[in-house]
């Protein structure tokens, strides 16, 4: 391990726009790969969430760099979310190869906004970069990042607008502003007229990409001139994927995976924990999955980067490329694909009582040869309150029997199970349903029962729907987990999911243009016959 010493360097952009960095090196006369890490939050942070300190990954013979990008911390110019991060990464590519003490080779690492600027420095295929570790990003902005399946993610996308918006008023010294900003962080303005579009976010953040992402609520040409799907198809670098079970991004993670190792002949290794977006530890929620769950990804990541950019040989890169936790058993497992190819179906069956009675609503794996009908009405006065899962803060597995018990949720639940059910990938749910407005969300969640009457849920997915097409197919967030013998299965099924998803008013309106005032109460009729069957489509070994 070497000593490491700290200094602050600048550089200037092709327009002409100071770049700030701390630049931690060995205390050396050796020449170092440079690892390189753009970042929105003030350098000082250096993604110190999740990874450990730079000074670590400097002790290991590298020259590790925390950039600013353009208009955070000290750096000149003005921000503006993703759309400079191209140019200026591949300027600052080519500054930080020539520095003194540099070997030239460039690798880059970081977990959202800067798992972002890795994906779009890496399109303009700088020479000097040879290997990148994007963690949960979004490979389609609109589909993997603002939107689920139409339903614009609003705690999420909202929380993080703030922040940034907080700190772009901090920068200025708009004290007022960034009051304003910060302690609706710590409680969501989220009842406004317009619930998904807050007056606070007109009136004090102005310049924030809130306003873009409310007021596209379809994916148009102002998504796909930022996505990296659009930049990426002639990629072609060893990538290390990182992700996790309960973060809003993971579907990102895996499309970016699934589209790079088709299309590269350098390795892409894939790891996939039990951790929401922060943190990446043992617990989330109410779960302990116990040390093994812990991060290891720095001591990863320097393997990857000493067998990239030093040659070292790390046998493990090649013969484990793929490690996922698997849930239930709190273990690691390393097998060849994400996925599992094989499918197992359970269907929904009910006396019309699913909402109402516990053991009314079966999950049962043989298709039902009568006619079901459960109908649940969505009261926007008291919407069926978010908990946990991918897309809520805060996320994870968390008990709800008692959330279960509402009667705007229907309830499918397994008899017990003889034997262990693992399921590998992403669930699918196919619905027959309708309702009594032009538009209505369908959110389904995905938990396992233990025998005690505890209820954990493990995947989720939400759809907003705005058309007749028949049955509605709804994939839930990818995941990995094993059911044990003498638990049971449950999908839990309501009209809201709130605040995670912006509430459906019923009038067929996108969210920036939804007034609370307006709001209806919905009737969702959801049924199963033997030519339409609704159920549940499960990836298992």
């Amino acid at each position: 391990m070497y000593q490491v010493k700290k200094e602050t360097l600048s550089f200037t952009t092709r327009d002409g726009i100071r770049l700030d960095a701390d630049v931690y090196r060995p205390h050396s006369t050796e020449s170092f790969p440079v690892l390189l890490m753009r970042q929105p939050y003030g350098r000082k942070i250096a993604s110190t969430v999740v990874y450990t300190h730079p000074i670590w990954y400097a002790s290991n013979g590298y020259i590790v760099i925390i950039q600013d990008v353009r208009g955070r911390g000290t750096s000149q110019g003005n921000f503006d979310l993703f759309a400079n991060e191209i140019e200026d990464g591949l300027d600052t590519i080519n500054w930080v190869s020539q520095l003194a003490g540099s070997t030239g080779m460039v690798g880059m690492y970081g977990f959202s906004y800067q798992g972002m600027t890795q994906l779009y420095a890496a399109s303009a295929q700088p020479k000097a970069l040879k290997t990148v570790c994007p963690s949960m990003v979004a490979y389609d902005l609109y589909h993997d990042w603002g939107y689920e399946n139409g339903a614009f993610c609003l705690q999420t996308n909202l929380g993080w607008s703030i922040q940034l918006a907080a700190e772009t008023a901090r920068l200025k010294g708009d004290s007022h502003a960034f009051h304003e900003l910060y302690e609706a962080s710590r409680n969501l303005p989220l009842y406004d007229p317009i619930p998904a579009y807050p007056n606070l976010m007109k009136e004090v953040a102005s310049n924030s990409f809130y306003h873009d992402w409310i007021n596209h609520g379809y994916p148009d040409d102002y998504w796909s001139n930022l996505s990296p799907k659009t930049f990426i198809d002639k990629l072609n670098l060893p990538m290390l994927h990182i992700g996790g079970w309960f973060d809003p991004y993971l579907r990102g993670n895996i499309n970016l995976y699934n589209a790079i190792k088709t299309q590269s002949n350098y390795p892409q290794n894939l790891i996939i924990g039990p951790w929401g977006h922060i943190p990446w530890g043992s617990k989330l929620g109410d779960q302990n999955y116990t040390k093994l769950a812990g991060s290891f990804i720095d001591q990863y990541q320097i393997n990857w980067f000493d067998h990239f950019l030093k040659g070292k040989e790390i046998d493990h890169l090649y013969s484990q490329p793929i490690s996922l936790f698997e849930m239930g058993t709190n273990q690691w497992k390393y097998p060849q694909t994400w996925e599992n190819k094989e499918e197992k179906n359970y269907y929904i069956f009910s006396q019309g009582l699913a909402n109402i009675i516990e053991d009314d609503g079966q999950l049962i794996d043989t298709i039902p040869d009568t006619k079901i009908n459960d109908i649940i009405v969505h009261d926007p006065w008291r919407p069926v309150p978010s908990l946990g899962g991918h897309a809520s803060i805060p996320s994870g597995s968390f008990e709800r029997s008692q959330l279960d018990n509402r009667f705007d949720i229907l309830t499918y639940t397994s008899k017990t199970l003889t034997e262990d059910l693992s399921i590998k990938g992403t669930p699918f749910i196919e619905l027959y349903c309708t309702a009594d407005t032009i538009s209505f969300d369908i959110s389904v969640i995905f938990s396992e029962v233990k025998p005690d009457g505890n209820v954990y849920n493990f995947t989720q997915g939400y759809c907003r729907i705005n058309s007749d097409k028949l049955p509605i197919k709804i994939p839930l967030q990818p995941t990995f987990i094993k059911i044990n013998q003498g638990n049971c299965l449950r999908i839990s099924i309501s009209g809201a999911c709130f605040p995670a998803y912006a509430l459906n008013t019923g009038t067929g309106k996108l969210p920036n243009q939804e007034q609370l005032i307006d709001a209806q109460i919905i009737s969702i009729k959801v049924w199963s016959q033997p030519d339409q069957i609704s159920k549940i489509i499960l990836p298992v070994n």
